[in-house]
């Protein structure tokens, strides 16, 4: 496990003790019920869930079969709940919610409701914007749409793609290489010059995205008349492995060979594998090496070339 990886699983541990400390997870009983947690999951999934079967509520809670068998037995014998035969398979019982069970739902609801103003209470409009926005990106995240699921789209630059790119390479060479505010420096130069000195028909900027949200992009510039370069190339640790970063790559090719450049050029450092490999597997060449002292590393520069 690299250092990066244990960084990140401590960050999501810290933030699991913060979240249920706060929602109150860790009380006897939620939102000051008769109900543990696991109960009162299991009313709101009788309740709203896509299924009525205790197999497939197991399922989505995570729940061990016995466990819930017990506490589905005690909602019944309380008269919370219903099993009847499933008329689609006589083996399965059918769960719903007696008119009783409803009404603790109800109060079990509103009490929830109840907690999670008091939470949000002491934050403003923005700060509760903000919060449920992280929320919905973490759902995204952690749920199909994070898995590689979700629709990529590859389009053209569009205004505030600069800045965004500029802080998320920061951001990620910092993190996974060490490189100091040096890099970010050189990106943001980069930048400003596509933008300020930007030539149509010849110069292009690419952004994949997933669900809205920014998940690579790539630069294609000219060097002059002959020559265009490759630049900045880049992939969220979330949407790797997807072939992404192999498709920015075949935009710039495809699009250098229509602008009529004869060649396409590189650099970048070899500690940087997983793009060194696109490129090969897509015929760059490497033409020369050099040692160098840059964003606060020992590193060895490389420059790479595709006839066109």
């Amino acid at each position: 496990m690299d250092e990066t990886f244990a960084r990140q699983i401590a960050d999501v541990r810290r933030f699991n003790r913060f979240y249920t400390r706060t929602a109150g997870f860790l009380n006897e009983t939620l939102t000051q019920s008769a109900f543990t947690l696991a109960e009162a999951r299991i009313l709101f999934e009788l309740a709203h869930g896509p299924s009525p079967f205790a197999a497939d509520i197991g399922r989505d809670l995570g729940l061990d079969p016995a466990y819930l068998a017990r506490i589905l037995k005690r909602f019944v014998s309380s008269g919370l709940l219903a099993a009847e035969p499933d008329e689609g398979d006589r083996r399965r019982r059918r769960l719903s919610l007696t008119a009783k069970g409803q009404g603790v739902m109800v109060d079990l609801w509103a009490k929830a409701d109840v907690d999670i103003g008091y939470m949000l209470s002491p934050l403003n409009d923005a700060q509760r914007r903000q919060l449920t926005a992280a929320m919905a990106d973490i759902e995204k995240t952690l749920g199909s749409e994070g898995q590689g699921r979700g629709q990529v789209v590859i389009r053209p630059h569009r205004v505030g793609d600069m800045g965004w790119i500029v802080h998320r390479q920061a951001v990620l060479y910092a993190e996974e290489y060490g490189w100091d505010i040096g890099y970010e420096g050189l990106i943001a130069g980069i930048c400003s010059d596509f933008v300020l000195n930007f030539r149509p028909d010849k110069e292009y900027c690419w952004v994949a995205e997933r669900d809205g949200a920014v998940i690579g992009s790539v630069f294609l510039v000219r060097k002059d008349d002959e020559a265009a370069k490759l630049r900045l190339l880049y992939v969220e640790p979330s949407a790797r492995g997807l072939g992404i970063g192999r498709r920015l790559v075949d935009e710039c090719i495809t699009m250098a060979r229509a602008s009529g450049y004869r060649k396409l050029v590189l650099w970048t450092n070899d500690v940087l594998t997983a793009a060194r490999k696109i490129y090969q597997k897509a015929g760059f060449v490497l033409v020369e090496e050099e040692r160098h002292h840059s964003f606060g590393k020992d590193l060895v520069g490389q420059n790479w070339e595709l006839e066109l």
